[in-house]
């Protein structure tokens, strides 16, 4: 009994070296094409986060609830409901146009993209005009605006309260459209962003480490 003791206790404390998440090379025989899908499928779905602002998606779903009076609305919380929506999908255009740097103590500091550059909001900063140039307003960010709207749609779309809202009752073919539309959409966005991601990290983005 005593042997079975020590041998039991140093397999234990040799368990315990063992990290828990090992980086350990899979070989590619072991995963099959549904596999391989399924997670090209998380990694773009994870990528969908970078498009919409935290604070936006959070203040929606804190309001959508207490605007639609749980789904069952009148015409003054349809309003307020339309409202909201409107202001959210406008707060998610406008984000995707901001973009921050660190100044030399290392402080965050957000700005607007124009054409001529970046225009720092609080003024506190400053910002050479040749690192300035550098965040100058481009194509791509009227199109990441735009996908920005369109998640938001969809995030919108798969909230019951907005849905019984302004569809209280949808035919068999609304109903269909209004399940598809949302998942079409965010399958689109996600793979765009995937060709063409973004580089900005603005107001309610994640921010890098740099």
């Amino acid at each position: 009994m005593e042997i079975k003791v020590e041998e039991d206790s140093s397999y234990h404390l040799k368990e315990e070296k063992v990290p828990l998440l090992e980086d350990l090379p899979i070989p590619n025989g072991q995963r099959n094409l549904v596999q391989k899908a399924i997670s090209q499928t998380f990694q773009s779905t994870a990528h969908l986060a970078n498009l919409l602002p935290t604070g936006t998606v959070l203040a929606f779903q804190l309001l959508a609830p207490i605007f639609s009076n749980q789904g069952n609305c009148d015409s003054v919380s349809r309003s307020m409901t339309a409202v909201l929506v409107g202001l959210c999908g406008l707060s998610c255009f406008l984000s995707s146009f901001t973009d921050s740097f660190r100044d030399k103590d290392g402080n965050v500091c957000y700005g607007f993209a124009t054409y001529r550059g970046l225009w720092v909001i609080d003024g506190s900063a400053t910002i050479s005009p040749e690192l300035a140039a550098k965040y100058r307003l481009r194509f791509i960010d009227f199109m990441h605006a735009l996908m920005s709207i369109l998640v938001f749609a969809a995030v919108a779309l798969f909230d019951q309260n907005v849905v019984n809202c302004f569809y209280p009752t949808p035919s068999a073919e609304a109903q269909e459209l209004l399940t598809a539309l949302p998942v079409g959409i965010g399958m689109m966005c996600s793979m765009l962003f995937i060709v063409f991601p973004t580089q900005r990290h603005g107001i309610g983005f994640p921010l890098s480490t740099n």
